[in-house]
Parts: structure tokens; C-alpha cells; sequence
């Protein structure tokens, strides 16, 4: 089928019947098991394009309005993905305009600058951001979170319900993050109150400019949810030196997006001097009490091997 045909097929169809459409859309995409967070942002681009004046009936106009949409080229993407989907819901095709997303390399705050906003934000938010700086955890993964997954004798949280297709994970939180949630009043299952990121996105970006302009700093402006997740990914890999360990701690199937990583920290920390502590020995022992704390074996010479720890 041709493009013209497509446009033609749907083209009769009236903005009231696209609009009964779209909770349509909404319905086939909660059957379909599509994630809360999705159908939210899918159908919000939906509704977008119906604001614009775009025939959803015609992929033309969609197309013109895509070209007049002043924003980035990864929105424009995202809502022809959306389109896309309704269309295909619907038994049609189109030919979607090509998009060149590249990927940015994000931006790493200090540890002192994280910290500044869990201090500066309510209870509720400063346990949620502590949570992503320890976990690395995307918003969505911990606005999921039931009080069921938490272990606070043992000092773990577990992480069943990945985004994006990751992994299982399971985390040891800090004796700070305990006391932090040990403190907040369980009034649903729900750690955070609701599943949705929505609220707590909403809640941490009008607090966030409070505090930035509170201490004169506007780089905490630059912080986002996700740049928790890009901080502990580059502050692990910088402490450990080991790229699969940071891949398995954030969930990915693979290391194509891990390797940013390795880029980001030896950018960040290129002048600095490392320095370590080394240990000798042949005590087998005492070669498993190392290894048990962190070192890692260096070398072998005149029948002592060899340790070494970054200080």
C-alpha cells in the first residue's frame, strides 16, 4: 500500500472520531501491558499533536506538524513513536520523517551538589533522591517501590520490577537510608506514596529551584532524576575500575550503554593522582582477608604476592 492510499483510508474520519480513538489507544496499550509511565507519555504526545491542529486521520499533517514543532529532535522522535504505535493499532502504516538523535553525554554534579538537594527538599523527596544516589535506580523503577521490597534489618532493598528491560537487582543501602525510611509514615504499600514519577518529578524540580537559588549555585539547575543513576554509574566504575560490575548494577543486557562510563570518569578524573595501599604476603589466609576487603592481586615476586587497594 502507498502512502497516498494510507492517507487516503484514514483520511475520512472526523477529529471527534479520533478523539474517541485515542481513548482507545489509552485502553489497547493498558491491555497490551504497556508500563504506566508509557502510556502517559504516549498519549500525552497524542494529544500534543491534536493541539497543533494535526489531523491524526492524515499522516501528511502530522508530518507538518512535526516540521513547524520548535523542540528537540529526540521529542520529535518520541512522538512519532507514539504515532507510530496509533496507527499501527489501527491496521496502518506511514512513513515517519527521519530524526537525528544523538546521544549527549550527560552532566556529573559533585557529591557535595547531590547532597545539597536531598537536604534542601522535603522528607518524602530527600528519601527518594537518597535512594537514586545509593541505587542508581531510574525514577520510575523507584516510584514503584513497595515497602515489601524493602529489608531494613538486613539493610537491602530489591528491585523485581526493572524498566526498559533490565535486569533484577539487589541493593545494600546505607545505615543513612535506613534511618531515612525508617522515619517515613507507611500510608500505602507504595514507599513513595504512588507508582507514578509524576508527582515526585513535579515535586523535586520546584524544590530543586528553590535550593539553587537559595545557595547562588545554578548548576543544581542541571540536575535532573536521571543524573543520580549517570553519577553512581561513573563514581562506581571510578572506585572499582571494573565496567561488567557497574553493567550489573545498573541492569543493563548489555555493555554498549555501560561504556559511557568509562569515558565520563577518565574525563573527569584525568589529573587526578591515584594512589593505593599495597600489601605483600604468602599467607593463604591472609591472601582471602584481602581479597575479602577490596584488594586486588597486582603481581608475584620472590614468593610473596603481591595486593593493592585504591586509598
Amino acid at each position: 500500500m502507498t502512502e497516498a492510499t494510507e492517507t487516503k483510508t484514514v483520511a475520512g474520519e472526523s477529529q471527534k472520531d479520533i478523539k474517541g480513538k485515542l481513548v482507545w489507544f489509552i485502553w489497547e496499550m493498558q491491555k497490551q501491558n504497556y508500563s504506566k509511565d508509557t502510556i502517559t507519555t504516549y498519549s500525552r504526545c497524542i494529544k500534543n499533536l491534536m493541539k497543533r491542529k494535526a489531523n491524526l486521520a492524515d499522516p501528511e499533517s502530522v508530518k507538518e506538524a512535526l516540521a513547524r514543532w520548535k523542540c528537540g529532535e529526540s521529542h520529535k522522535h518520541n512522538i512519532a513513536a507514539a504515532y507510530t504505535l496509533f496507527l499501527k493499532m489501527q491496521g496502518h502504516t506511514w512513513n515517519p520523517p527521519m530524526f537525528h538523535v544523538n546521544r549527549k553525554l550527560p552532566f556529573i554534579p559533585t557529591e557535595k551538589e547531590l547532597d545539597a538537594l536531598i537536604a534542601g527538599t522535603g522528607r518524602k523527596t530527600s528519601v527518594f533522591l537518597q535512594t537514586l544516589k545509593e541505587t542508581a535506580m531510574r525514577s520510575g523503577e523507584c516510584s514503584r517501590l513497595k515497602w515489601e521490597n524493602v529489608d531494613l534489618q538486613r539493610r537491602t532493598i530489591i528491585l523485581n520490577e526493572a524498566e526498559k528491560n533490565g535486569n533484577p537487582r539487589i541493593f545494600s543501602i546505607s545505615s543513612t537510608l535506613e534511618a531515612m525510611l525508617t522515619r517515613l509514615k507507611k500510608k500505602t504499600e507504595y514507599i513513595f506514596s504512588s507508582p507514578s514519577k509524576t508527582a515526585r518529578s513535579a515535586a523535586f524540580y520546584n524544590e530543586r529551584k528553590r535550593i539553587a537559588h537559595k545557595l547562588g549555585n545554578p548548576r543544581l539547575l542541571k540536575i535532573g532524576l536521571h543524573t543520580f543513576r549517570h553519577w553512581k554509574a561513573t563514581m562506581l566504575y571510578h572506585e572499582t575500575r571494573d565496567i561488567v560490575l557497574v553493567k550489573e548494577f545498573l541492569g543493563h543486557k548489555t555493555l554498549d550503554v555501560t561504556l559511557l562510563y568509562i569515558q565520563i570518569e577518565k574525563a573527569l578524573f584525568r589529573n587526578e593522582t591515584e594512589n593505593f595501599t599495597v600489601k605483600a604476603t604468602k599467607e593463604p589466609e591472609e591472601i582471602q582477608a584481602l581479597l575479602e576487603v577490596g584488594f586486588e592481586y597486582v603481581c608475584k615476586k620472590d614468593d610473596l604476592m603481591y595486593f593493592r587497594k585504591r586509598k
